[in-house]
C-alpha cells in the first residue's frame, strides 16, 4: 500500500509538545479538518474518542494509532505527530509505553470494512520493523517524515547479536478478533524474541486472511511446545493436544515475548518429547494435501446448513408465535395491518427465512472452503441467487463457486508484504464479489432459475403413488441416521422446497421427526424387559425431545444396536412420510415442533392437523413394535 497517497506534509507535525492524549487527538483532528478531509471536525473527534473508550490504541516502543470511522470523513486520510517529550499516560498494551509517534487514521464509514483494516494491517506490518519506526521518529521536519513513509527498507542493518542456538522449536498461534494489527505484531514479536534467545519460533497467524503459515505435520511432530497468544478460539486446536502449552492474550507478546518463550521452554523440559510419542501419533494432523474435492464439498454443505439452522429455527418460531397470537387472541386484523407490531414481528421472521437464509448458506459454504476472505463473495453469490430466483439450489451452487474462486485467488494472489492489506481487504472481497456475482447473475442465472422452476412444478404435480414414494423416501432419510448427513440431506431438500413455495416436503420432515423419539419411548416402556437400564433411561427422555422436533435423542440406542434399530425406525418413518405426502399437507414455518399443529396447510385445518399428528403416531407405533420384536428375537433381556 502506498501510504503517501493518504496523507501530505501539511498533515504531519514533528517535535510537538502535548500534556495529554486528548490534546494530541484534538490537534490532529484539526489538522485533518484544515486539510479539507472532514465534513465535521467535532463529529469525527467524537468518533475517535468513542473508539478510545473501547480499548487501548497505544502499542509498545513509543507507538500509538488512534482511529475513527465516521460519515464525517470526506475521504480516507491519516495525520502524524512526533512528540518532543514522550507521553506516559496514553493507555497502551505495554503499560510502560512512552508514546512518541502518533498516527491518527480517518476512515469514511463506507470504507470501514476494507480500507480501514487494510491501512491498520499495513501500518502494523511496517511498524514492527524497529529501523522503519526509528526513522520516522527521528525525522526533523514534516517533509522528511513524509518522504520516509514508503521507505520500508532499512538503510542500515544492525549487527545480528551472537546467540548460541538452543536447538529448540516453539510453535505459536496468534489471533485477535479483527485479525489484523495485533495478530501480526504479536507474531513478529515472538519470532524476534525467539531469534534473540536462540530458539526457532514458527508462528501460525489466524487472522483476517484465514490461517496463514499453517504449521506442517513435521513441525507438529518435532516441536517442543506451543504458545497460544489469542483473544479468540484457536482453529483446529486438537492438532496441538500433544504439546505443552502456554496460553495468553494476543497483546502479551508485545510486552513480554521472551518471558512467554521461557515459560514454553520450561514446560517442554517437564514433558520430554520421548514421553509424548504416543500423544503425537494420536494427534496426527490433516494430510498436507488437504481433503479431497468430494470431502470438501460435503463439509462445505454441512457447514452451511449448520450455520443456517439457528436462523431457520429463530425465524420459523418467530413466525409461528405471531400466527399463534393472532389465532389465540382473535387478532387477525392486527396481524394483517401493515406496520402493526404483530405484522412487523411476522415480517421479521419471514425475512430471516426469505432474505437471509440463502445468502447465509452460500457465505458459510464458501467460508468452509476458503475461510474468511470468502465470506463477502459468498454473501454476494447468495444475494444473486435470490435476485435471479434460483433459491436454495442457487445458493448452494453460489457458495461452492465463491469458495473455490477465493481458494484459487488465495493461492495465486498472495497477501504478503507491502500490499498484504490491500490484497486482503480489497482484491479478495471486491474482485471475488464481482466475479462470483457476475457469474451467478449473467452466466448460470437463467439455467438455474429454469431448473429451480422446473423442480417447483414437479413437486407441485406429485400426487397419488408419486407423492407416496416421495414421502416414504424423505421419511426414511430423516430417521436413517438421526441428524447425520443423510438426515441433513433430507433437511436441505425440504428447506429448499419450502423456499421455492412447496410446503409439503417440510410437513413430511416435521412429522417424521417425532417418530423415532416416540417409538423409543414406547418400546422401552412396553418392552421394558428387552432393554437395559441405560436404554430405559434414554426412553424416558426422547418423547419430550420429539415434541420439540429433535431426533438426536434416540442416537445412543441406535449406536448400541444399529442393525435392529435403524430398520425399525426407517420403516415407521417411511409410512408416516407417505401418509403426510398423500394428503398434501403443507408447513411453511420450520422448527416449530409440536406447535406446527396450528400452522399446517391443507384442505381443512383440523383434518390436516389430525392426519399430520396421526401419521406420526402411527409410524411411531409401527417402529415401536418392530423394536420390541427384533429385540425379542435377539433374546436380549435387561438384567
Amino acid at each position: 500500500m502506498y501510504l503517501k497517497g493518504l496523507t501530505s506534509p501539511s498533515l504531519i507535525s514533528t517535535d510537538q509538545s502535548f500534556d495529554s492524549k486528548v490534546l494530541i487527538i484534538r490537534y490532529l483532528v484539526r489538522q485533518l479538518a484544515d486539510a479539507g478531509k472532514l465534513h465535521s471536525e467535532d463529529e469525527f473527534y467524537e468518533a475517535v474518542m468513542d473508539r478510545e473508550r473501547q480499548s487501548e490504541t497505544g502499542f509498545e516502543g513509543g507507538l500509538a494509532i488512534p482511529h475513527g470511522k465516521s460519515n464525517a470523513v470526506k475521504e480516507a486520510a491519516f495525520a502524524v505527530a512526533t512528540l518532543a517529550q514522550p507521553l506516559s499516560t496514553w493507555e497502551s498494551i505495554d503499560p510502560d509505553n512512552q508514546v512518541q509517534l502518533v498516527i491518527l487514521l480517518a476512515i469514511p464509514e463506507a470504507e470501514a470494512g476494507s480500507l480501514h483494516l487494510a491501512l491498520l494491517a499495513e501500518l502494523a506490518t511496517r511498524l514492527t520493523n524497529p529501523a522503519y519506526k526509528e526513522r520516522l521518529m527521528r525525522s526533523a521536519t514534516s517533509q522528511e517524515l513524509y518522504d520516509k513513509l514508503d521507505d520500508i527498507e532499512p538503510k542500515e542493518q544492525p549487527a545480528a547479536p551472537v546467540v548460541t542456538p538452543l536447538g529448540k522449536t516453539i510453535l505459536a498461534v496468534t489471533a485477535c478478533p479483527a485479525g489484523i494489527a495485533h495478530t501480526y505484531m504479536a507474531a513478529e514479536a515472538l519470532v524476534k524474541a525467539g531469534h534473540e534467545m536462540g530458539v526457532t519460533v514458527f508462528v501460525e497467524k489466524q487472522g483476517a486472511n484465514g490461517i496463514e503459515d499453517r504449521h506442517t505435520s513435521e513441525l507438529l511432530r518435532t516441536a517442543d511446545a506451543v504458545i497460544f497468544a489469542v483473544d479468540v478460539a484457536v482453529k483446529d486446536e486438537a492438532r496441538y493436544a500433544h504439546l505443552p502449552k502456554v496460553k495468553t492474550s494476543v497483546a502479551a507478546p508485545l510486552r513480554n515475548a521472551k518471558e512467554l518463550i521461557g515459560q514454553a521452554l520450561e514446560r517442554a523440559a517437564n514433558a520430554p518429547r520421548a514421553e509424548r510419542s504416543a500423544a503425537v501419533a494420536a494427534a496426527a494432523p490433516e494430510p498436507e494435501e488437504g481433503p479431497s474435492y468430494k470431502t470438501e464439498i460435503k463439509n462445505s454443505i454441512l457447514t452451511g446448513i449448520s450455520y443456517i439452522i439457528p436462523v431457520i429455527i429463530a425465524g420459523g418460531m418467530t413466525m409461528a408465535v405471531t400466527v399463534l397470537i393472532a389465532q389465540a387472541f382473535h387478532m387477525q386484523g392486527l396481524y394483517n395491518a401493515q406496520g402493526s407490531w404483530l405484522w412487523l414481528l411476522h415480517q421479521l421472521g419471514g425475512n430471516m427465512l426469505g432474505q437471509l437464509m440463502v445468502p447465509l448458506l452460500a457465505a458459510y459454504m464458501a467460508y468452509a472452503i476458503a475461510d474468511k476472505p470468502a465470506l463477502g463473495p459468498g454473501f454476494a453469490a447468495g444475494i444473486a441467487a435470490n435476485l435471479i430466483g434460483s433459491g436454495f439450489l442457487g445458493g448452494m451452487l453460489g457458495g461452492l463457486l465463491a469458495g473455490y474462486l477465493l481458494k484459487w485467488m488465495k493461492k495465486h494472489i498472495k497477501a504478503h508484504g507491502t500490499f498484504a492489506g490491500f490484497v486482503s481487504f480489497w482484491v479478495y472481497p471486491v474482485l471475488g464479489t464481482l466475479i462470483a456475482g457476475s457469474i451467478m447473475l449473467f452466466v448460470i442465472g437463467k439455467p438455474l432459475a429454469a431448473l429451480n422452476l422446473g423442480l417447483i412444478h414437479w413437486l407441485g404435480s406429485l400426487s397419488g403413488a408419486n407423492a407416496l414414494l416421495l414421502g416414504a423416501i424423505i421419511g426414511a432419510m430423516v430417521s436413517f441416521d438421526l441428524g447425520g448427513p443423510v438426515n441433513k440431506a433430507a433437511y436441505t431438500f425440504c428447506i429448499g422446497a419450502m423456499a421455492n413455495g412447496n410446503f409439503v416436503p417440510y410437513a413430511i420432515f416435521a412429522s417424521v421427526k417425532m417418530v423415532s423419539a416416540f417409538a423409543v419411548t414406547g418400546a422401552t416402556l412396553l418392552g421394558k424387559r428387552y432393554f437395559n437400564a441405560d436404554e430405559q433411561q434414554i426412553g424416558k427422555q426422547t418423547w419430550l425431545l420429539g415434541l420439540a422436533g429433535i431426533t438426536e435423542g434416540a442416537i445412543p440406542l441406535m449406536l448400541n444396536d444399529p442393525l435392529r434399530v435403524i430398520p425399525s425406525l426407517v420403516v415407521g418413518s417411511a409410512i408416516t412420510g407417505a401418509i403426510v405426502a398423500y394428503y398434501n399437507i403443507g408447513l411453511n414455518v420450520p422448527g416449530a415442533g409440536i406447535f406446527s399443529l396450528a400452522l399446517l396447510k391443507g384442505p381443512q385445518a383440523f383434518v390436516a392437523a389430525a392426519v399430520w399428528l396421526g401419521a406420526a403416531l402411527l409410524g411411531a407405533v409401527i417402529s415401536m413394535a418392530l423394536l420390541i420384536i427384533t429385540r425379542k428375537a435377539r433374546g436380549r433381556v435387561a438384567s
